[in-house]
């Protein structure tokens, strides 16, 4: 039982930082799934990779509490009425992926969920991190989610569909779009954030239905110290790439995906 463990605090580890820099979190738990396979039943295994990210969602929950509280009592009225602007921008900026992910869900899964698809949505994303941090001319005219419009969450919303394809990574290509509709790195990168805790907590309880409440006592233990290590992983992570991208750009994000997906396509050859 302690290697099993041990293999979930390593999960929750890549999960962590996985889920929030824009590397992809599933290309890295498909490689780390054939290293590290749990002693689990698939079922539960496929809702893991899900329910884990609930513990990465708190993370941004503690971080940002009070600029998400609507209802603090050190904030102005303004400012609540500002916060709560920030959550309908949220709000709007989800519906894109939730409109067409429901439906789809299944779908997705059984056709893009494979090597292939992985490694060519990381070579893919990580050219165009690339080229967007060397050829585009990059001036942001919104520099907070403060200063947002409507309109850009929405757009950013519709480059979010985009990481419904495994490999893509929702934060990658939520802070591409970000970028591409004029929003500074930080501004888009804290958007993702916030923009995760309503599609992660609806994939998670869509997870949990299809599973069912069932659990014997190992697999709550799991499951539990899965989201701990996530959490606390995340709390780091998130506060590494906030503080990394105010004086640097993705390049090196980019170079880093486009190394992995050679390597799960060499890892898929030789399997």
């Amino acid at each position: 039982m302690i290697i099993e463990y041990l293999k979930v605090l390593i999960l929750g580890i890549v999960e962590g930082i996985t889920e929030w820099l824009p590397i992809s979190s599933t290309g890295h738990m498909i490689l780390v799934d054939n290293f590290l396979r749990l002693n689990v039943s698939r079922e539960f295994w496929e809702m893991f990779l899900v329910v884990i990210q609930l513990g990465a969602i708190l993370a941004v929950v503690v971080v940002y509490f009070h600029k998400l509280n609507p209802f603090s009592p050190k904030k102005t009225a303004v400012e609540r009425k500002s916060t709560w602007h920030i959550w309908y921008k949220v709000i709007i900026g989800c519906l894109p992926a939730a409109l067409i992910g429901l439906p789809l869900n299944d779908w997705l899964d059984e056709h893009f969920y494979n090597y292939v698809v992985v490694a060519i949505a990381l070579i893919v994303y990580g050219v165009v991190f690339i080229w967007i941090e060397t050829r585009v001319k990059y001036a942001p005219s919104t520099n907070s989610i403060e200063e947002m419009s409507y309109l850009t969450a929405f757009k950013i919303g519709c480059f979010q569909v985009l990481s419904l394809i495994p490999g893509t990574s929702r934060s990658g290509s939520t802070i591409i779009g970000g970028m591409l509709v004029g929003t500074s790195r930080t501004a888009a990168a804290e958007f993702s954030f916030f923009m995760s805790i309503p599609i992660m907590f609806g994939a998670s309880l869509l997870k949990l239905v299809k599973f069912g409440f069932e659990f014997s006592a190992s697999e709550l233990g799991i499951l539990f110290f899965g989201m701990f290590v996530a959490f606390v992983v995340s709390i780091l992570a998130i506060k590494f790439l906030i503080a990394y991208i105010q004086k640097n750009d993705f390049k090196v994000f980019g170079y880093y995906r486009i190394i992995l997906g050679i390597i799960v396509i060499i890892y898929d050859l030789l399997t």
